[in-house]
């Protein structure tokens, strides 16, 4: 972990990603740990600052989430976020309540008292506001230094000790001058120095995997993602001939995914590279499958049983690198003491218990846009670096219920439709993901004047910087028409097409 860091303890809020994202947007390492890590891990980092997240229980609730208590004696600042400000005025002696209205969404915050945390703001300031709870009376040695027309404390502080508290939250863009609030924190209050740079990961990423696996051999997943390329690459840098690259096509890739990948990384990149096409076996094995954690689980398995088996072939290795994302590690509910599991990542939560491998992630702690920016720097062409992101499990979780040939063959030839007319007026690299998904449900269309049943293609466009939050994307009512009329003309066995206009939250990028 880098000197300067600011760590986030998660309460469960549906905006703590957001925090350590603008922590590194700031050129600080930030991370999203559990609301219960034990106070001597959290002395063991040695981070300069502690942000208590938002969350949906209220403090005085039996069982509402509590950190331990000595985070407030370890000297360093510690900022709470909504929850997290009523956390602090609870466990210090403060009194909190239900409020007789509640507040949320955008709203007038006054500032009272000069404070280090408002620097350069003006008077008066829209925030955003999401709570039903606030603090009647204050702890000792606390002050109020902002209120609303609904809460006289919108913001607290004990500047002697260090500790602050929001009632609103600075991270959302909402919030306009969140980010000058939390850049006055981090390096005014906790002093740290803005050097969390992608340059700067490269070179701590191949020290750090060079003596971590000290002339072992090393077996990488590639898929010829960003993710895995740029893990590819980094091991490469770190252990040369070491690595071993493994191509599997399972058989749910994208149209001529194959062929594009191998080019380009034999020919660009001379990876040390073996193809291995287990389509028909992953297809076997999904047979009859319906439920996604069941098929994330299932191809997850698989794909160690390959990997196991190509690695016997060429010796003993005992390193399995894969292109693993701090996103997949949140979502499968790897690092949060009781955060909700999303949906089980196959290269996180999804792998299998009897796995013999040790694994290798280098880039476990980044976001996609954080990979991008590497893999600029380390050189890849933007056809690598400018992919939508495509999951491990493949087209498996855009397909709903059993995978079918006939699902696989829509889901595959639709979704290169969307992606080919997006690329045609220039809007591909503007969407984060572009592609159709394809379930059991069916509908009556006419085909040739005469009554047909086909399947309903959902076609899904979405706008994001790093896949945690996502909107659906404004697409011209033209290119919609465009997109329908192909995938209903040229594909077989699809009557009907229609537009998924659904952001995340609440629903999740990929349908399952």
């Amino acid at each position: 972990m880098p000197k300067d860091s600011v760590l986030v303890l998660d309460f469960g809020g549906q905006y703590s990603h957001l925090i350590t994202r603008r922590m590194r947007q700031l050129k600080v390492y930030s991370e999203l740990i559990p609301f219960d890590t034990p106070l001597v891990k959290i002395r063991s980092i040695v981070p300069k600052g502690i942000i208590l997240s938002g969350g949906p229980a209220s403090v005085y609730d039996k069982g509402a989430p509590m950190p331990d208590a000595g985070i407030f004696a370890l000297g360093i600042p510690v900022l709470g976020i909504c929850y997290g400000l009523q956390l602090i005025a609870k466990v210090l002696g403060g009194v909190v309540a239900k409020a007789s209205k509640r507040e949320y969404g955008k709203t007038v915050v006054e500032l009272d008292n000069s404070s280090l945390l408002f620097e350069g703001l003006l008077k008066k300031t829209v925030c955003w506001m999401s709570h039903s709870d606030h603090i009647t009376h204050l702890p000792l040695g606390f002050r109020s230094v902002a209120h609303t027309g609904n809460s006289e404390n919108a913001a607290i502080e004990n500047s002697k000790r260090a500790l602050y508290g929001l009632q609103f939250h600075p991270e959302v863009t909402h919030t306009p001058k969140g980010m000058t609030i939390l850049e006055n924190f981090a390096l005014k209050i906790c002093g740290c120095t803005p050097s969390w740079t992608m340059m700067s990961f490269v070179d701590q990423a191949v020290h750090e995997i060079r003596a971590k696996v000290k002339g072992e051999k090393v077996v990488c997943a590639l898929s010829g993602g960003v993710d895995s390329t740029v893990t590819a690459l980094l091991v490469d840098r770190a252990i040369g001939r070491n690595l071993t690259c493994v191509f599997v096509d399972h058989g749910l890739l994208r149209k001529s995914e194959a062929t594009k990948v191998l080019r380009i990384l034999r020919d660009s990149f001379k990876l040390k590279l073996i193809q291995v096409d287990a389509s028909d076996r992953f297809l076997r094995r999904l047979k009859g499958v319906a439920d996604p954690e069941e098929k994330r689980r299932v191809i997850g398995e698989e794909f160690i049983k390959v990997f196991s088996e190509e690695t016997k072939k060429l010796g003993a290795f005992k390193w399995l690198a894969q292109g693993t994302l701090y996103p997949d590690v949140i979502e499968s509910a790897a690092t949060a003491g009781k955060a909700s599991r999303i949906k089980t990542h196959h290269n996180v939560a999804g792998l299998p218990s009897w796995m013999k491998f040790q694994l290798l992630e280098p880039l476990r702690f980044l976001y996609k846009d954080e990979v991008r920016e590497v893999a600029a720097i380390i050189g890849l062409p933007g056809e690598i670096v400018n992919r939508h992101p495509f999951p491990g499990p493949g087209l498996a979780v855009r397909i709903l219920g059993e995978i079918t040939s006939d699902k696989l063959y829509i889901c595959r030839e639709a979704s290169a439709i969307v992606e080919e007319e997006l690329r045609k007026i220039k809007i591909y690299g503007k969407a984060w993901q572009a592609f159709a998904m394809v379930g059991d449900d069916k509908a009556v269309g006419v085909m040739g004047d005469e009554r047909c049943s086909g399947h309903i293609v959902t076609v899904r466009v979405v706008e994001s910087t790093d896949g945690m939050t996502a909107d659906w994307m404004r697409l011209p009512p033209q290119l919609l028409e465009r997109i329908s009329t192909r995938i209903t003309n040229e594909i077989r066995g699809v009557t009907w097409v229609t537009y998924a206009i659904t952001s995340k939250p609440p629903s999740t990028i990929e349908p399952c």
